[in-house]
């Protein structure tokens, strides 16, 4: 049986061979996720993080575990050069390294022992401990704003991309109108332009 400390590296060897995947689509699932990265590199695990504060319309994290550290580096870099196609859809979702906090079911690390107690109002310790719960309290209240302002950013991205998408089509439906209704043939006579056909 492997000791506390075997256990640990091994973990931290897990750590460099994994990616964070930040801002994915609430519609991303494992399986395409997992088809998604197999075009760099070769998947062994992918755990996504639940949200359980948020609501479910945020953008996921997810924790994508890979065969070698030198893929993850290739994959970050890929993923901050190009945009990342997910579900049909370009978004602007980050990658980066993996960090040892990410994982809930990481290892303890070996010789650490946490201590707590309570304190008392006289205690040197108080005041330290007061303050500290009162940043407990305003980093609450800045994630929650956060999260308010990506859904703001989300809604907006999809209204672009949706805009987008209808101006698109309106070109092409114009232009296949133009070619089908004979526009495009006589207006290559009119001007005598030459065609892709000749």
């Amino acid at each position: 049986m492997a000791s506390a400390a075997e256990k640990y590296a091994s973990f931290q060897e897990k750590v460099t061979r994994t990616v964070f995947f930040d801002n994915l689509s609430p519609q991303v699932s494992e399986s395409v996720l997992r088809s998604a990265i197999e075009q760099f590199a070769t998947v062994k695990s992918v755990k996504f993080i639940p949200n359980y504060l948020g609501p479910r319309n945020l953008p996921e994290c997810a924790l994508v575990e890979l065969d070698s550290s030198k893929k993850v580096k290739e994959v970050i870099t890929m993923i901050g050069q190009y945009p990342f196609m997910m579900c049909g859809t370009p978004r602007p979702v980050r990658a980066h390294p993996a960090e040892a906090e990410m994982f809930d079911d990481r290892p303890q690390i070996p010789e650490r022992r946490i201590r707590f107690r309570w304190l008392d109002p006289n205690d040197a310790d108080f005041e330290v401990a007061k303050e500290l719960k009162h940043l407990t309290r305003q980093h609450a209240a800045e994630h929650e704003y956060a999260h308010n302002l990506q859904l703001l950013l989300e809604e907006n991205l999809a209204q672009q991309q949706g805009e987008t998408l209808e101006m698109h089509y309106k070109k092409y439906k114009l232009l296949d109108s133009v070619v089908s209704d004979g526009t495009a043939k006589r207006l290559k006579e009119r001007y005598n332009l030459r065609g892709a056909d000749e």
